[in-house]
């Protein structure tokens, strides 16, 4: 069975589609995944790891009162971040994680673990919630598998 991030490259290449990235607790994990594939220059436009708050206002457009109403951890900002980055690439669709990787920082209603993911084209944005078990690595990786398995479930393939 191919990688999803195959998947992707052959997908986006047939249709010639293009993509970004818009990561927070994944770190950039999405957008190596993606740039592991020889050629993807073509369809890969760039990503951000905008870890903090001010950079998911400044560089994705954010909406601060979102921050602030569902914190950065929400369906609210894993949306704005994947309709943000799409327009600061200028990219056919763009993919976004955030979430709490661990050990520290989680909450009863947001625990370690906890990823929200967002796919946005021009019509339509999805997101996901997923909570994923095990150390800081292992939710980093397979948050990042799994956003790009939402990429393909996106595009109709999955």
């Amino acid at each position: 069975m191919p990688q999803p991030e195959e998947s992707i490259k052959k997908i986006l290449s047939e249709r010639r589609l293009t993509i970004s990235a818009a990561e927070s607790c994944t770190g950039g994990r999405v957008s190596d995944h993606i740039t592991n594939i020889s050629g993807s220059s073509a369809y890969f436009l760039g990503g951000v790891v905008a870890y903090g708050n001010q950079a998911k206002i400044a560089l994705l457009g954010v909406d601060e009162k979102s921050l602030e109403d569902h914190g950065a951890v929400s369906r609210e900002v894993a949306e704005e971040m994947a309709v943000g980055c799409r327009r600061a690439f200028r990219s056919d669709i763009a993919v976004s994680t955030t979430g709490v990787a661990g050990p520290t920082g989680g909450t009863p209603s947001k625990p370690v673990g906890l990823v929200w993911f967002g796919v946005a084209d021009g019509d339509r944005t999805i997101t996901d919630r997923v909570i994923f078990s095990g150390d800081r690595e292992s939710i980093k990786e397979e948050a990042s598998v799994h956003a790009l398995d939402l990429v393909l479930r996106f595009l109709g393939e999955n």
